[in-house]
């Protein structure tokens, strides 16, 4: 493992200046996209994408397209000294840290438009304008660092489908992986947001995932799925969540089921507690 540090390439054409440095040499290259405040789970991703590129380059940029109004763009945690050190640690080849101005010069104009996974009535029901700019702001690192693969957490599960396809539809030539959500030793799932939450509600925190596990285990044992979310749901509810969402799809699609299909499932939570929103999923169905 190097401790190197990172190559940092703050605009497009450093970064393709480099990687088409590795191409002449016939190197491969892998993508990591973040938005900084790097955990233990990003770390993870750079190791799992690893075994499939020569070089491994981590986009850190906190994407203001992807935040409503009345959401934490300012206060979002930026820790760019430590991020580098993290990612020296695991070897990271290259960081592309641009400015919002580069991204998004006077005049930027285009989005990008888009159905199936981004409108299953999941996040996009709370966060109308998230996936557009998320699919945006992906679109355009791929094609900044043209990787061979790039990689993103089933944490945020459905906006890892989000980009599977939009891949798809649009061609990109680019391999899109999902990464294992890391988890805390209690089963919280590991995200730049816990550092949000107070003492008491990081004791609390753990209910949504043991609560998701038990119902996991229930439908496949046959239970009825709606009565099982319903239970579910009254159980996180009385752990002082707040629930957006406590659902079953389609792996694939994110379409509604109310049976075991055969096909994987995944079981996808959001809720609240405090002031502080936390996700996570576990697949139902494999």
């Amino acid at each position: 493992m190097s401790s190197d540090q990172p190559i940092v390439a703050h605009s497009v054409a450093d970064l393709r200046a480099l990687v088409s440095g590795w191409r002449r040499l016939g190197e491969t290259v892998a993508l990591v996209p973040t938005m900084g405040a790097l955990h233990e789970g990003h770390v993870s991703l750079t190791k799992r994408v690893r075994q499939e590129a020569n070089r491994v380059v981590v986009s850190i940029f906190v994407n203001p397209t992807q935040f409503a109004p009345n959401e934490d763009f300012s206060k979002y945690p930026r820790t760019f000294e430590s991020d580098l050190t993290k990612l020296a640690a695991a070897g990271v080849d290259a960081v592309f840290n641009p400015a919002p101005s580069d991204m998004y010069p006077d005049g930027f104009a285009t989005t990008i438009t888009l159905a199936g996974p981004a409108t299953a009535g999941l996040e996009d029901r709370f966060r109308p304008t998230h996936f557009a700019g998320v699919a945006t702001v992906v679109a355009k690192l791929l094609l900044q660092a043209s990787p061979d693969v790039a990689i993103f957490g089933e944490k945020d599960f459905q906006q890892l489908a989000v980009i599977r396809q939009m891949a798809r539809d649009l061609d990109l030539p680019v391999e899109i992986l999902g990464g294992s959500t890391i988890r805390e030793p209690d089963g919280l799932a590991m995200s730049s947001r816990n550092v949000y939450l107070s003492d008491a509600e990081r004791q609390t925190a753990p209910l949504l995932h043991r609560t998701m596990q038990d119902a996991g285990q229930r439908i496949r044992a046959g239970a009825d799925i709606g009565a099982t979310l319903d239970s579910a749901r009254a159980a996180i509810a009385a752990g002082g969540f707040d629930i957006d969402y406590l659902e079953v799809r389609d792996a694939a699609t994110l379409a509604p089921v109310e049976a075991l299909t055969g096909r994987p499932l995944r079981m996808l939570v959001a809720a609240r507690i405090g002031k502080t929103r936390l996700i996570d999923n576990i697949a139902v169905e494999a």
